[in-house]
């Protein structure tokens, strides 16, 4: 961080990660108004929806920081920006991933246009990443807690947004800003992480989806064409699962390449043409790895893209950096290359390529490739 004091809203949810956020900025002397973002209004008042206590939490956090915080709401924004985005990839048959478009679209444009608006010269959040000024271009670079870091989610991020953006507990391991959290006597020092797709909360999943996305049974087959059961709409599964496909009790005593009788079923691919969901048995079947993808919808945080060569990329959250060759095909779409295949690769996720620490950008899986 350097010496120089600023105006910094910070993004203030109710977790202990944008409060130590706040606290650690006020420490170094900086002005700090906290915004709490509502982004969802539909189901308020349901079981699963914890915006109202976020925010109580969030305003106890200010209390006890002495800052100001201020409720803004920003669900038109992300309904529209995000969420019918989020609907048309699901009901494609792709998986998308709505936090990395969350970050580009509502948490750095349209909270970072109203920090703006209120003075601010830069805007915080607590995500776990660091950004580095080099002779005048900005970098993202991982959190230094291997186990926490967000660079993932925020690869989308341009020049002019890191230019405003600070991360303040991206230098810290998680035990630590909790131990911060307890000794400074913050409320929420012990509140559990809020998991899974921030605006649906705890609740099931596939409930959730029927809300939203026309659906039609049919088929699961293997990949000799048997049918095994049936589906209720390729939407509600993605490549890699496991759980909830109701064929638990199917046995292959035939098993293919890479699985046994007794291995459990994994979903390998979509047939969208004829709504059929393919399965498999055994997590190393080879129809589970791919050696190579295509990407597209590219952003790249320097403002272009890399050039080809060596590289690494995750093409899942929470995946170790794997080692690849960078390219790019006759249509201008991201060609990675893998020595080792990777496993589950999806299309509508995000394959995001790094150079050491630094976090280059990405784009969305268009396609897995076997060769």
């Amino acid at each position: 961080m350097n010496s120089k004091k600023h105006r910094v809203v910070v993004g203030l949810s109710g977790g202990v990660d944008s409060a130590v956020t706040a606290h650690l900025l006020k420490a170094q002397g900086h002005e700090v108004i906290g915004i709490f973002m509502k982004n969802w209004e539909d189901d308020d008042d349901d079981e699963y929806c914890s915006t109202r206590q976020d925010f109580l939490d969030a305003a106890s956090v200010a209390d006890v920081l002495g800052i100001e915080i201020e409720h803004v709401n920003f669900a038109a924004e992300y309904k529209d920006r995000v969420f019918e985005s989020f609907l048309r990839e699901y009901q494609a048959g792709r998986t998308p991933n709505p936090d990395v478009l969350c970050n580009a679209e509502i948490k750095f444009k349209a909270f970072l246009d109203h920090a703006m608006r209120l003075g601010a010269e830069k805007i915080a959040t607590g995500h776990y990443a660091r950004v580095r000024e080099v002779d005048g271009e900005f970098q993202l670079l991982k959190g230094l807690d291997p186990l926490k870091d967000q660079s993932y989610f925020l690869h989308r991020l341009t020049q002019a947004q890191l230019s405003k953006a600070m991360f303040p507990v991206g230098h810290l391991p998680k035990t630590e800003v909790r131990r911060i959290a307890a000794e400074i006597g913050l409320p929420n020092a012990k509140k559990k992480d809020s998991t899974g797709i921030c605006f649906i909360g705890e609740r099931p999943f596939r409930e959730f989806l029927n809300h939203y996305l026309s659906h039609q049974p049919g088929p699961i087959q293997d990949e000799r064409g048997r049918t095994l059961g049936q589906h209720v709409g390729l939407s509600f599964y993605t490549l890699g699962q496991r759980q909830g496909l109701g064929i638990g009790g199917v046995k292959d005593k035939k098993a293919a390449r890479g699985g046994g009788e007794h291995e459990p079923w994994f979903v390998a691919a979509k047939d969208i043409p004829n709504n059929t969901l393919i399965v498999v048995q055994g997590h190393d079947h080879p129809l589970l790895l791919k050696p190579a993808l295509v990407a597209d919808d590219l952003s790249w945080v320097a403002g272009h893209a890399p050039t080809d060569g060596a590289a690494a990329a995750k093409t899942r959250y929470r995946q170790a950096d794997a080692a690849c060759q960078v390219g790019f095909d006759a249509a201008g779409r991201l060609a990675l290359r893998f020595p080792e295949p990777q496993w589950a690769v999806t299309p509508g996720q995000s394959a995001v390529v790094y150079d050491g620490e630094v976090c280059l950008g990405g784009g969305v899986i268009a396609e897995a490739l076997a060769a």
